[in-house]
């Protein structure tokens, strides 16, 4: 079993988000808006500027604060009413006074949840048996997955179609953080052919978009790989190589405004379609108390009522129930927002394996801290370069189909890889019904289960059967479709 492996974000600049809640009436005195501990912490040691969110009762209010306090605008989060800025102790304090602030939040640091067979799943059966509403058989056609990480090699060859195109459909990279930068739309597109994943940890975004959305390929050694949704498209958000909250919600911004179109509104959906779901294989290290104040919470209930699912890694560290150590986003209990626990199959291919190690566990007292379902994370091989640096962790290096396409694979485990099977099924969903709302899906995929017996008991939360370590089990593509839409296998 591989070891988990880690990123932290690197120190720097602080950002604050504004947030709308309640506003005390202009005749009260001015009651100072709360912080966020992280962003608390901070401050008792700060010196000069530091990048935070603050979150205002609208946009107006956010601007307004930062402006009077003398705070610098790095960019904002306009339908959340947020505004990203750099500033000094004496500012934030400020701020916090100011008309409509409401909260103010630190850029925290985050890290890949890495530590990764459509077998176990029946996705590769979901695609034999069922047409999509397409008409094409159900392999996520029609269906852009946003994938929120460290970028990724769009000439891979993984991501090639048959007629020489690649499956990333747009190509992005968040500069928010970049001193240089000085644009508030500091999520940009780069030429399609730039490799986006070359950064100091680079090889994470490949790997796990490869788990999404890679195409049929025969591998040199005769094996032979494809995607949980092989005809998905992949829009790619690199964060950059300083891995901190803002850089992720920038991605996370982006796609709330931009889900429709993602590839611009001249572009027909037939070429570029809308981005129905996000995978977010990152978090912070340890895990967290869930923060429905966070703009991370903010733009992920903003994009579920706009029909856009989010999936998220449940976490690298383990646990034994005695106290959570899943993803906080993750906890959310918002339909269509998902917790992706790690399910290893111990290379049988079976679908009665056991929980990972590694796979973060909820508080078994805690139900919303539970994991919502369970997909293949352990020894999972998809496209990766070893030269960089994830991609030389995993220790099955395999060369790809062409000449020079000397180890372009190789085999990697974590809950990172777990949550893009769960976005690649739920393209996959999508493209059976592309009418569900993210509460169908969710409960679609969480009713339906595969109930492996390794671990922690199940009971019954919610109206699901459910565990602390695995959530409702191991999913199963070909039953969730069934739920959805009516059909038989």
């Amino acid at each position: 079993m591989n070891r988990s492996i880690r990123r932290a974000l690197g120190a720097g600049s602080l950002t604050v988000v504004a947030t709308a809640l309640a506003v005390a009436p202009a005749s009260a005195a001015p009651s100072a808006a709360p912080v966020q501990d992280f962003l608390a912490q901070q401050l008792s040691t700060l010196s000069g500027a530091t990048t935070l969110m603050v979150h205002g009762t609208d946009i107006a209010a956010a601007r307004a604060a930062v402006g009077a306090t003398g705070m610098r605008t790095v960019t904002e989060f306009e339908r959340i009413g947020v505004v990203v800025a750099s500033g000094t102790a004496d500012q934030i304090e400020a701020a916090r006074t100011q008309p409509g602030v409401v909260y103010l939040e630190g850029n925290t640091p985050i890290s890949f949840s890495q530590e990764t067979s459509n077998t176990a799943t029946r996705g590769a059966v979901a695609e034999q048996t069922f047409t999509g509403a397409n008409g094409r058989a159900l392999d996520g056609s029609g269906v852009s997955v946003a994938v929120i990480d460290s970028g990724i090699d769009p000439t891979h060859p993984y991501f090639r179609n048959p007629d020489g195109s690649s499956a990333v459909v747009a190509n992005l990279k968040s500069v928010c953080l970049v001193e240089s930068n000085t644009e508030p739309d500091c999520v940009i597109p780069v030429p399609g052919v730039v490799d986006t994943d070359t950064i100091s940890g680079g090889g994470h975004g490949t790997h796990v978009s490869g788990i999404v959305a890679g195409r049929p390929t025969e591998l040199a050694d005769g094996g032979s790989l494809q995607g949980a949704a092989a005809g998905a498209s992949l829009v790619s958000i690199s964060t950059g190589a300083v891995l901190l909250i803002v850089g992720a919600d920038s991605a996370l911004n982006w796609v709330l405004e931009n889900h429709e179109a993602p590839c611009g509104a001249g572009v027909p959906a037939d070429v570029c379609p809308p981005i129905k779901v996000t995978n977010n294989s990152y978090g912070p290290s340890g895990g967290g108390e869930f923060d429905p104040n966070s703009a991370t919470v903010k733009l992920q209930r903003a994009l579920v009522a706009e029909g856009v699912v989010t999936v998220w890694a449940a976490g690298n560290d383990g646990g034994d129930g005695t106290a959570s150590v899943t993803n906080p986003s993750g906890q959310d209990p918002t339909g269509g927002i998902l917790s992706v626990a790690s399910y290893y199959d111990q290379d049988t291919g079976t679908r009665d394996g056991v929980v990972s190690e590694y796979s973060s566990r909820g508080d078994a007292t805690e139900p919303s801290t539970w994991p919502d379902l369970s997909a293949p994370g352990e020894n999972i091989t998809s496209s990766c370069r070893l030269y960089l640096p994830i991609c030389s962790t995993g220790l099955d290096p395999r060369n790809g189909p062409g000449a020079l396409d000397i180890g372009t694979f190789n085999t990697i485990s974590g809950t990172s890889m777990a949550a893009p099977h769960i976005a690649g099924i739920v393209a996959q969903l999508f493209q059976a019904d592309p009418s569900a709302t993210p509460a169908e899906i969710e409960a679609a995929l969480k009713g339906t289960t595969h109930r492996y017996t390794d671990g922690a008991p199940y009971e019954t939360v919610g109206g699901y059967a459910t565990s602390f370590d695995k959530g409702t089990g191991l999913v199963d593509v070909v039953a969730a479709v069934g739920r959805l839409t009516g059909a038989a296998a």
